[in-house]
């Protein structure tokens, strides 16, 4: 199994940035996928953006492409989550996702083990 701990949530301004963090812990050895899922008030819970085992693969939803960028650092067990220019719309908890996935390409089915979340809130 795999532990995720995110990091790195705050309150900011609209046009701001901020740089999430994902650690994980356990069973690591194996190559895994990982991802960024977030859920806003009254919404469902919807992928952000996703990255394959090497890094090569990645994914962005409409709303964040161009703005976010999904990384990892497979020596450190970590995954981040950059995301400048934010918009109001972009608060949400942040929830980091990863499922034992080797492939050259972003896993595109559920995840199997989940972080706890980080709220961003982003005034206007």
């Amino acid at each position: 199994q795999v532990q995720l701990v995110e990091s790195g949530g705050g309150l900011v301004q609209a046009g701001g940035s901020l740089r999430l963090s994902c650690v994980a812990s356990g069973r690591t050895n194996r190559a895994y996928g990982m991802a960024w899922f977030r859920l806003a008030p009254g919404k469902e819970r919807v992928l952000a953006a996703s990255i394959s085992w090497t890094g090569g693969g990645t994914y962005y939803s409409d709303s964040v492409k161009g703005r976010f960028t999904i990384s990892r650092d497979n020596a450190k067990n970590t995954a981040y989550l950059q995301m400048n220019s934010l918009k109001p719309e972009d608060t949400a908890v942040y929830y980091c996702a990863a499922r034992y996935y080797s492939g050259p390409y972003v896993y595109a089915g559920p995840y199997d083990y989940w972080g706890q979340g980080t709220q961003v809130t982003v005034s206007s």
